[in-house]
């Protein structure tokens, strides 16, 4: 046990008031950016928040209750949903392809906990070692730039307004993410969103009575169930590799947050099972038309904020979240946040996931005056950022993330160039 923690994992708030205000922290803590992966994708807001409150609880039945995770939508699987995304004539999204592949992500974690239940997890570092890892999260966020330049105004033939709106946001964002203090400061995307909005209303890029016509205060969610999504192995080629930033991600996550309440998360309750607890997550969120899920940063920041590792309070939070889910009034709004907006925000957002992939380079002090380094990363980023594809049969093809990854894996793997920067190191 953590002495320093106000609530440990299994202690149960001892006021109702306190434990409901504790809970509503942790929603607001995710709220921002698990809304924000529907926002960009155009998947339904409501059965996001559903299926982010169900997989938690998933987990925390897997888990035995021994972890405080949230989880909530993944941002890794952004651009994979928006191009395996097809407009129909009527104008209606088709996700089934991207359900498809994300249900098949759920079963890889899956696939790789019983793996790592009895052989251990040493084969998983030696295949994504830090020099194919960071450079396959920046291509995840680079990938994504010119959707985030594109929202946010900045080009030509755009009104005034828009990267005005953008401008607005991407500072909010900025000053909240930099000088903000306690629980603002773990919610800047909420906040930049509201500053944002208003600056929107002010401007009339906005207009109520269309936001709020025909919706009704209780609204059940859009949910696509399984058994309606065609089998598509493309998607399964696209998607498949992106898990394996997502496991490394996950045990990163829980490695962070084991250091905060004082309990090795990867031994107890295991890294197979908090994979299992992810994984099933992940599968029913597709199963029923939600994106990925997976555990989430803000809300580890929140426990250690404020020292509170209650399971209790986590497992609250995931009901308000289904509950949230309902609200029709909360997801017109949602659905009426102009693109300057969500250009501010992704500016930032998609440079902080790009960035995410140095920081684990720098993190790991990957040798780049090893040639065999520098010729990994380059490598992947050229593919990832270039376009890449080949085509293996008219149903399976490997592009971009998917094809880099592969690339990455096997030079490694060829190169063996961690060997040789531990000797050096050495």
């Amino acid at each position: 046990m953590n002495n320093d923690l106000v609530l440990d994992v299994h202690e149960k708030p001892k006021s109702y008031i306190a434990w409901l205000f504790m809970s509503l922290q942790h929603v607001f803590a995710m709220f921002g950016a698990t809304v924000l992966v529907p926002i960009l994708t155009g998947l339904p807001v409501g059965v996001t928040l559903v299926a982010s409150g169900v997989g938690t609880l998933i987990y925390i039945a897997f888990t035995k209750a021994k972890a405080p995770v949230f989880l909530g939508s993944s941002f890794a699987f952004i651009i994979a949903i928006q191009n395996a995304t097809v407009t129909n004539p009527d104008g209606s999204l088709d996700f089934s392809a991207a359900y498809f592949g994300l249900m098949t992500v759920g079963i890889i974690y899956v696939v790789v906990g019983i793996i790592i239940h009895y052989v251990g997890s040493g084969w998983l570092k030696k295949l994504l070692p830090p020099i194919v890892i960071g450079p396959m999260i920046m291509i995840i966020g680079l990938v994504l730039a010119p959707i985030a330049i594109q929202s946010a105004g900045l080009v030509a033939g755009s009104n005034f307004e828009t990267p005005l709106i953008a401008l607005i946001t991407f500072s909010t964002v900025v000053i909240i993410s930099i000088y903000a203090k306690g629980l603002l400061k773990i919610i800047p995307f909420l906040i930049a969103i509201i500053v944002g909005y208003t600056t929107a209303v002010i401007f009339g890029v906005v207009n109520f009575s269309e936001v709020f016509e025909g919706v009704k205060a209780i609204s059940v969610p859009d949910f696509t169930f399984i058994g309606t999504y065609k089998i598509n192995f493309t998607a399964v080629a696209v998607f498949a590799p992106i898990a394996f930033v997502t496991i490394a991600e996950h045990i990163g996550n829980h490695t962070v947050l084991g250091e905060v309440i004082g309990r090795d998360l990867i031994k107890d309750p295991g890294l197979d099972k908090t994979l299992w607890g992810d994984g099933v997550a992940t599968f029913v969120s597709a199963a029923i038309g939600g994106p990925a899920n997976t555990t989430y940063g803000e809300n580890t920041g929140v426990v250690a904020m404020t020292k509170n590792a209650s399971v209790w309070v986590t497992g609250l939070a995931a009901i308000f979240a289904i509950t949230l889910g309902f609200f029709g009034y909360i997801q017109a709004f949602i659905l009426s946040i102009p693109s300057g907006v969500l250009g501010g925000m992704t500016i930032v957002l998609y440079g902080l996931i790009a960035g995410n992939g140095v920081k684990v380079l720098v993190k790991e002090k990957v040798d780049f005056s090893n040639m065999k380094n520098l010729i990994i990363a380059g490598a992947m980023l050229v593919i990832g950022l270039g376009g890449a594809t080949i085509q293996i049969n008219d149903a399976v093809g490997l592009s971009g993330m998917s094809l880099a990854a592969l690339v990455g894996i096997l030079l490694n793997l060829l190169l063996n160039p961690e060997k040789d920067s531990k000797n050096k190191n050495d």
